[in-house]
Parts: C-alpha cells; sequence; structure tokens
C-alpha cells in the first residue's frame, strides 16, 4: 500500500474502508460517511491527547550526533527514550542539522547510535540536557534519561527544540500543527493518535445532531517504529491514560442500551480494555472468569501493558475507527480482535488494489459489527 505523504486538504472525503465482521464483508465509503454508518445510541470515544515534539537532536559526550526519541514520560523530569544514530545527511552541516534532516532515511537503515553508559550526558542545548539513567539490559537502545531542568523550564525547552517524530514516506519536514487531531488537549502523545485526524468538528456535530454520542479519553500514545528489531518487537510499551468518569458512565448507558461502543484508534481500545484489565486485577476477579460484554471500568489515571491480539476478546469496546496497518505491526495485531484475519486480508487487498493510502496521514478503516445492515 502507499504511504500518504503529507496531510490532505478534506479530511470528510478521505477514504473509508468499512468491514463488517457480522455480514463477512466490505464496501468503499467516505469518512463523512461515519454519521450515517453509527446510529443513535451508539457512542464514539476519540484520545484527546495532544503530540508533542517528541524528537531531540543531540550530542554524545564524544561528540557524535544522535537523535533522541521520547517514548513515555515516567515521572518529573524522568522519561524513557530511545536512541537512534544519523541518517544519509549526516555527513554535512552541524551535528544538531544533520540529526534533523536525517528523517529522510529509513529509520531500519540508520545506522546503530554510538553506545552510551549510565552517567553520560546527552547535550540538546545551552543548559538542556539529559543524563542517562539507566539501560534496558534486553534492548540497549532503550533508556531512562533524567532531563537537566523541571517542569516549568522543561516543557518550553521541548517545544522550543524538539520536533515532531516522522519518518521518511512524509514528503517534507513536519510542523507541529500537522499531527494534531481536532480535540488535541493535554500534551501526552509521542506520536500522532492518528485515527482522530480526520474527526473535523463538523462531522462531530453531525454525529451529535443523529444522536450519537462522543466522550473523550487521554492516552499517551508511543512511538509505533524505531528501525530496531528487537525493540519494534517490544512495541507497544506500557503507556499511561486518564478515564473520565463521564466517559465511563456513557459507556455504561450505550451498553445498557444494547449500543455499540467504537473506539477512534487502537490508542482507545488499549485504554478501555487496559483499564477494564486493572479492575479486575485490583477486585481479584480470577482470569479464566474474564470475559463477556461490559467489563467493570474505573475513572482515573492509570498504566496498561496490554497487547491486544487475534487471541484477545473484547469486554469494552465493539467496534474501531482505525488507520490502514501492515501485517505483522502491532496495531493490525490490535486489529484482529475485532475481525477474522480471512476478512482482514481481503478487504486489505482490495484497499491496496484500489490505491488506499496508509500511514499516519493515510485513509480510515471501519470495523463495526452490522456497519452495513447486517
Amino acid at each position: 500500500m502507499i504511504a500518504a505523504s503529507w496531510p490532505r486538504d478534506a479530511p470528510l472525503d478521505e477514504r473509508l474502508l468499512v468491514v463488517d465482521p457480522r455480514a463477512g464483508s466490505f464496501r468503499d465509503g467516505r469518512v463523512g460517511d461515519l454519521a450515517r454508518l453509527l446510529v443513535p445510541g451508539d457512542l464514539l470515544v476519540v484520545n484527546d491527547a495532544a503530540t508533542v515534539p517528541a524528537s531531540l537532536a543531540a550530542t554524545t559526550t564524544a561528540g557524535d550526533a544522535v537523535e533522541i526519541r521520547l517514548a513515555s514520560h515516567v515521572s518529573g523530569p524522568v522519561w524513557r527514550a530511545v536512541l537512534l544514530g544519523t541518517g544519509d545527511r549526516a555527513t554535512s552541516g552541524t551535528p544538531r542539522l544533520a540529526i534533523h534532516e536525517a528523517w529522510r532515511t529509513r529509520t531500519e537503515h540508520r545506522p546503530p547510535p554510538p553506545p552510551v553508559r549510565p552517567g553520560d550526558v546527552l547535550a540538546i542545548a545551552p543548559r538542556f540536557d539529559a543524563r542517562v539513567e539507566a539501560l534496558d539490559d534486553r534492548l540497549p537502545r532503550l533508556l531512562t534519561l533524567r532531563f537537566s531542568l523541571d517542569d516549568d523550564a522543561f516543557w518550553p525547552a521541548l517545544y522550543r527544540h524538539g520536533r515532531p517524530v516522522q519518518y521518511a514516506h512524509v514528503a517534507r519536514p513536519l510542523a507541529l500543527w500537522h499531527v494534531q487531531t481536532p480535540f488535541a488537549a493535554r500534551p501526552w502523545a509521542v506520536e500522532m493518535p492518528s485515527a482522530g485526524r480526520p474527526l473535523a468538528w463538523a462531522l462531530l456535530g453531525e454525529l451529535r445532531a443523529r444522536g450519537v454520542r462522543v466522550s473523550s479519553l487521554t492516552h499517551a500514545a508511543g512511538l509505533s517504529a524505531t528501525g530496531d528489531p528487537a525493540v519494534d518487537a517490544a512495541l507497544p510499551l506500557p503507556e499511561r491514560f486518564d478515564l473520565p468518569a463521564a466517559t465511563v458512565d456513557a459507556i455504561a448507558e450505550t451498553h445498557a442500551s444494547g449500543r455499540r461502543v467504537v473506539a477512534a484508534g487502537t490508542t482507545v481500545v488499549r485504554a478501555l480494555e487496559g483499564c477494564a484489565r486493572l479492575t479486575d486485577l485490583r477486585e481479584g476477579v480470577p482470569r479464566d472468569s474474564r470475559g463477556g460484554r461490559g467489563g467493570s471500568l474505573v475513572p482515573g489515571e492509570g498504566t496498561t501493558d496490554l497487547r491486544i491480539d487475534a487471541r484477545f476478546s473484547p469486554r469494552i469496546v465493539d467496534g474501531l475507527l482505525t488507520g490502514l496497518h501492515e501485517l505483522g505491526t502491532s496495531h493490525r495485531s490490535l486489529v484482529q480482535a475485532f475481525a477474522p484475519e480471512p476478512l482482514l486480508a481481503r478487504s486489505w487487498t482490495h484497499a491496496e488494489a484500489s490505491g488506499y493510502l496508509d500511514h499516519e496521514f493515510g485513509d480510515e478503516c471501519l470495523v463495526l459489527p452490522g456497519a452495513l445492515g447486517a
């Protein structure tokens, strides 16, 4: 499938592949059709996390250029991050400029970063650096970093010196506003929760006018790829979420009325299903007694390490709005929890032959039982 290389100007006209597991079929549509595919009483849950400029150019103590990609916030000035080496532009210009041009090289083709040790300092800008606190025993590119600035100074420095994470399929450098959803709020995501990107306010208003409810949560969407096979196999890393009480109530009311909860993005699925699992663990519910629709949700913050694939039976989420993901990625594995792989394979083959676009600025897919009237 061809990667979308730039944000498009008419999100409601972008293509929507509608997959109905109940009917065992699919059809083509447009994102703007979503208001007619959902029915009164359905609930659409979106991730309102804003995307931070999570790519930082830095130099090691030895003067080597590296890229820091933030992966997740631990607490205060401490973050987990992935270290990347330079790309094909790294032989000219300053190290910092070289790193900011390195995205033109596919991450899997970039050389590994120079080795670092706990105690090493990665210099980002005058009075702004990060000290290596720990390395992951199995994944040496995965670091724990302590930044030199506290919150009051860290966030302005991050927004001044950081850039959005981006990949080689993008045509030119991205600005931060290119990687925000229309309803972006708290700066929690290191990559855009891209399923929500084309959900324009006009569409959300039409959904509400037709009796479809819209609620939100915040989930710290993490890195989608690093180019390191070992790190990529470990993705997604544990990620934090915040589930408002109003959203918990809306989900309970939707289930009670027999309508459907639709997640706008895989991050929403991880937050909701991860919260249900955490609730079970807190309440001592035996694993083999779980299952069925309507697991318990408790509002508030949490962290989930839940990995979802074809073996998983969702209890909270009935359907999923998502991008088109390649086989073998964690995103595609998650979609398999909502539809059988043969149906997904047939629909994806059709999408590729029909010119659908993938990746973060690509077209969308709605996987929803009954979406085609069956």
